[in-house]
């Protein structure tokens, strides 16, 4: 197990009504859009499980998009059951560290 795979998040919280933040065990705040975050969902039904193309198509996906119950999976990543229906996705937290375009 690398440093990287032990960071793990010590709070999730809407900081807004399209903004979600999440403080990191190593101190890392980080803030992600969540329409951004729905985008980026990696499951079956929105990336080809053999090409990685991506299936979702962006005009389906409500600008006001949110979260509405966000679960831990393992030690390694969240599920999140989205406004829009949608909730099969896993983000996992090496995933959202790479989202994080300020860190």
């Amino acid at each position: 197990m690398d440093d990287a795979s032990a960071i793990r998040p010590t709070q999730i919280k809407q900081s807004g009504p399209s903004e979600l933040e999440i403080s990191w065990s190593d101190g890392r705040e980080s803030r992600y859009a969540v329409r951004d975050l729905r985008l980026a969902c990696a499951c079956a039904h929105c990336v080809d499980e053999w090409s990685g193309e991506p299936r979702l198509d962006v005009a389906s996906v409500p600008e006001d998009v949110h979260p509405l119950k966000i679960q831990p999976v393992g030690r390694y990543a969240i599920q999140i059951d989205w406004s829009d229906g949608h909730s099969t996705g896993i983000y996992s937290f090496r995933q959202l560290r790479a989202l994080d375009a300020g860190g």
